[in-house]
């Protein structure tokens, strides 16, 4: 499990927090990088039996046992596109290139071969958006 521990400034003024900005990292991380966090998490939690299985997480997180499973199967990518996920760089702004939803056939595919091949097809050429005229 990875932990990153960041010190940031932050002053109080009477109505709401001020965050010092040049400590502050500019973007937001990709959801897809949030979402394969949390996947580890989750085994992390199963692994140690903190967890009883997936519905007691989706109690945990509010969320449906199909979604935790869908996040859970990010579990099951090859370790070097998991790190790849993890370190994605932050986004200012518009839609990530990378989804959950793209990674589906991935996740599917048990052999890290071939998974490491349909992951340079998702890198090079991800799929557009059909063109809505």
């Amino acid at each position: 499990m990875i932990t990153v521990r960041k010190t940031i400034a932050v002053t109080t003024s009477r109505r709401h927090k001020i965050v010092d900005e040049k400590e502050a990292v500019p973007g937001t991380l990709p959801r897809i990088t949030r979402l394969m966090a949390l996947a580890i998490r989750f085994d992390e939690l199963l692994r140690s039996g903190r967890a009883t299985g997936l519905q007691h997480i989706a109690e945990i997180g509010h969320v449906s046992q199909p979604r935790v499973s869908q996040i859970l199967s990010l579990t099951l990518l090859a370790p070097d596109i998991q790190e790849e996920l993890l370190f994605l760089p932050r986004m200012k702004k518009g839609k990530p290139q990378i989804s959950e939803k793209l990674l589906r056939p991935l996740t599917m595919e048990m052999d890290w071969k071939k998974q490491r091949v349909l992951w340079a097809e998702l890198r090079s050429d991800p799929p557009s958006k059909p063109d809505r005229s």
